[in-house]
This record gives structure tokens, sequence and C-alpha cells, in this order.
């Protein structure tokens, strides 16, 4: 990964949207830290002692939320795990969405960029300043039944030499500032209080619901402040890797937030976080039995925050 150099970034901004004066202001760009996978919102521990996370059995596949069961006629086997994106950067991570009418299904999709730390947000769709291939829609599922910003993250399962072996089915995410990082209190442009433009925007941020039961909504924001994060737990609906078809041995969870760099960030480095885990099926087998009755067993060896590879780690 590499670091996009400032200059690029504000080339790529319209200096009229930034400043009024001859001289465009240096905008205050987010920074989406990929928090330890399978570690809850916040952690600040040992990342190879996590504990956001659990094997699941479920007897309908079909069913994105489980329930997790512990014997029957076994379907499917799911690695489940919790995911975090911190925003580490100095100023807000802030997209707005839009459609012109309800009878189109998706929402285009702006970034909205901080003029400069103290300067203003923009706070609607048509002041964002940096249009992105992302989109928004509605998802009616009875765990959500709001807005979700697609194409934000993914997750997979991969071997040591980077194979991949199963990719996520996630249909999106609603963003809102849910937890403090564990770092934040050094961190120099965390939001103001209310009256300042990142205060105001906080207090919009906290516990977010992007429009929650409103499908007919045109437009919708999702964000996260600085010195926040927003956390998707691991009994969340899809957050979880098949493995039923996986083999026994040993893989990384990967995720990696803003994949396609579509969103503009202070720092890419740190958009990937991993864990490496071993998978055995009972019995010493190589992969799962015709009728499963017990799940693998799965352990944790090691978690690398910021890496995409862990695995192979000494």
């Amino acid at each position: 990964m590499f670091k996009r150099p400032v200059a690029v970034v504000v080339a790529a901004i319209t200096a009229a949207a930034l400043t009024a004066s001859s001289h465009a202001a240096e905008p205050a760009l987010p920074d989406l830290r990929m928090a330890p996978v399978g570690c809850a919102g916040g952690y600040d521990g040992d990342a190879s002692k996590c504990d956001s996370w659990d094997v699941c059995m479920v007897t309908d596949p079909s069913a994105p939320g489980g329930p997790c069961v512990d014997g029957g006629d076994i379907k499917a086997v799911r690695l489940r795990f919790t995911t975090s994106v911190d925003n580490i950067g100095d100023g807000p991570f802030l997209v707005q969405a839009h459609r012109d009418s309800t009878a189109q299904p998706k929402m285009a999709v702006r970034q909205a960029i901080q003029s400069s730390v103290d300067g203003p947000i923009p706070m609607t769709f048509g002041e964002a300043q940096h249009r992105t291939s992302s989109w928004a829609y509605y998802e009616p599922a009875a765990a959500h039944e709001h807005w979700h910003l697609m194409n934000f993250e993914y997750f997979q399962l991969r071997t040591p030499a980077g194979d991949t072996v199963v990719t996520d089915r996630k249909n999106g995410f609603c963003l809102g500032d849910r937890y403090v990082n564990a770092d934040a209190d050094g961190l120099a442009h965390r939001p103001g209080g209310r009256g300042t433009p990142t205060g105001e925007l906080a207090y919009k941020l906290d516990g977010h619901k992007c429009e929650h039961h409103n499908p007919e909504a045109l437009d919708v924001f999702f964000g996260i402040s600085v010195g926040m994060g927003d956390d998707y737990k691991y009994k969340v609906e899809f957050q979880w890797l098949d493995i039923t078809k996986v083999a026994s041995g040993t893989y990384d969870v990967v995720t990696v937030a803003n994949p396609d760099r579509v969103l503009l960030e202070k720092n890419y480095d740190n958009n990937a976080s991993s864990m490496a885990v071993s998978i055995k099926w009972p019995g010493g087998a190589s992969h799962a039995p015709a009728r499963i009755t017990k799940p693998p067993v799965v352990k944790l060896l090691r978690g690398c925050p910021g890496k995409i590879r862990c695995a192979d780690e000494p």
C-alpha cells in the first residue's frame, strides 16, 4: 500500500469548493484504520487474545443470522468475527448519498471533505466535492431496515500464500460513531463542542442509524468522526465466512477498508488487518465429513493489525 501525497489529493478537489480565497487551505482528510480482526471496537490489548469471534453451526444456510446450534442436521459452519474501522486522521470521514426519486433503487455517493481542520464541512450531497463510484441502497432485512454504504469493506479467508479461499457475502455498512478509539487522546483534531463544524457532525453521527425505517429517503449520510470508530459485531448478519468446505490447515482472515481507494484519505497504509487461524476437522480429517455433527476446532494463532498477511509471520 502507498501513502498518497497531500498535494495530489488537493489537486483532486476543486479549490473553489474548499476556500473562497486565492490560496486554497489544505483539506482535513480522514485516515481509516482497520482495527484488529476479531477484537471488540476500541480494544487496546494483545490482538492475539481477542475473543469477539466464534464458530457457528447452522441448519439453515439461507438464514444469514443463524441461529447457531449444537447439533441436528448441520448444513453450514461459519467463522464469525467482529470487524472495526477507526478514523485517526485530521478530519471526519463523511459521505453524502442522494437519489432524485424513489424510483431509483440506488443512491449516488460523494465524499464530503472538511476544507481545513477548522473549516466548514459539506453537509449536503450538492456541496460534497469528491465524486465516487460507491453507492448506497436500503437493506430491508429485519435486522437492518436502514441504508447501507456499499464497497466500503470486505473480508476474506486466504492461504498463507495469499490465495483467496472464501469471500464474504456482506452487503454494506451503516457507518457512525460507535466507540472511542483506544488512542483517541493522542489525536490532535478530535471533534470540538456543539457549535463547531466537527462537533455538530459528531452529534449527528453518535449512534447514527442511516435513515432507519425510511426506504423512501432521498438523502442519507455515513461517517466516522476523528477519534471514533464503527464496529460490526460478530453476531450481526453476514459477519462471517463460510468454512464448511474449507480444508484443515492454517489461514488468514483478512479485512480491508476502502479497498478500491475511491475514498480520499491521508494515509492508505493501515487499511488492512488480519488474524491467523488454524482449522482442524474432528478425527484428523482433511475436510468436513459428509454428515457434520461437530464443528472444526478453530484456534486464533496471532493477530496482525495493519498487515494483510499474518499466518506466515515469524
